[in-house]
């Protein structure tokens, strides 16, 4: 049975966000109470008081005895508890008003126990499916956990919900057929023949020499490009001199002419010089 606690409570008068980190500032821990009815009363309480409490239970299904200021000792199943979730700081609590002589629903977590076959002795690994099962039964039957012996598992064996072993008084609604827990072998990643060709390598530089060819090439260029150099210019000045062979050639014969034309000249003035002989 789920044990029962004793806690002091005030009633809360403030809400909305800014109003309830006023009260965390204060040490105060903000919480309500719903009944079967649909109605819920604010409440507050001490943080510190509240932490001690519930530091010492595996389970958050517990029972308290809430003594609100002002009004009558009350019966309180924990329902929720909101965490921060980075610093796992209790934020705000919510309690279901009970009747000790009616029948509740809640959540109960699943404890493994024991060391699977198929994880000592054939390198399986043993994986946890589900962690609370819902649960119907009276206020006085409740539990804090469910224990699940998984000793006898071997690899490729699996616990289902219908298989747990429950006190009779416990009724657990959960669909029989989910499995609670599995022993499996460990997947192993291998590099495909793909991967293995899609590893980047370092790019080769166009236009780079290789490794032995280097000293090589230089060697070889120099002296061919000595001796194509050679070539090209004797083949150049053989060219530069017929071509201006050539042009001088040209030169000559048009002077030629114009000699030819001055001769002519000089047949005209003789006839001038013979008049004047006869007169």
């Amino acid at each position: 049975m789920a044990k029962e606690m004793k806690i002091k409570a005030q009633k809360r008068e403030v809400s909305g966000s800014g109003s309830v980190q006023r009260l965390r500032k204060q040490g105060l821990l903000p919480g309500v109470i719903n009944n079967d009815k649909g109605e819920s009363r604010l409440i507050q309480m001490n943080r510190h008081e509240f932490d001690m409490f519930i530091r010492h239970h595996t389970s958050e299904s517990l029972i308290l005895d809430v003594e609100l200021e002002g009004d009558k000792t009350r019966k309180l199943l924990l329902k929720e508890v909101q965490h921060h979730p980075v610093s796992d700081e209790v934020l705000h609590v919510d309690f279901l008003e009970i009747s000790m002589t009616k029948k509740m629903r809640v959540n109960i977590p699943i404890r493994l126990v024991g060391d699977p076959v198929g994880v000592i002795s054939e390198g399986g690994v043993l994986d946890q499916l589900i962690r609370a099962v819902e649960v119907e039964c009276l206020p006085t039957d409740l539990v804090e956990g469910i224990e699940v012996d998984v000793s006898g598992l071997k690899v490729g064996d699996a616990i289902l919900v219908n298989q747990i072993k429950v006190d009779p008084k416990l009724v657990i609604l959960t669909n029989g057929s989910v499995a609670v827990a599995l022993v499996s072998i460990p997947k192993v990643i291998e590099e495909t023949p793909a991967e293995a060709e899609a590893t980047p390598t370092e790019p080769e530089v166009i236009g780079a020499k290789k490794e032995g060819e280097e000293g090589e090439g230089e060697e070889g260029a120099g002296e061919e490009g000595a001796e194509k150099g050679a070539e090209k210019g004797k083949e150049k000045g053989d060219k530069a001199g017929k071509d201006a062979g050539k042009e001088k050639a040209p030169t000559a014969d048009k002077k030629t002419p114009a000699t030819d034309k001055k001769a002519p000249a000089a047949d005209k003035k003789a006839p001038a010089k013979e008049k004047k002989g006869k007169e």
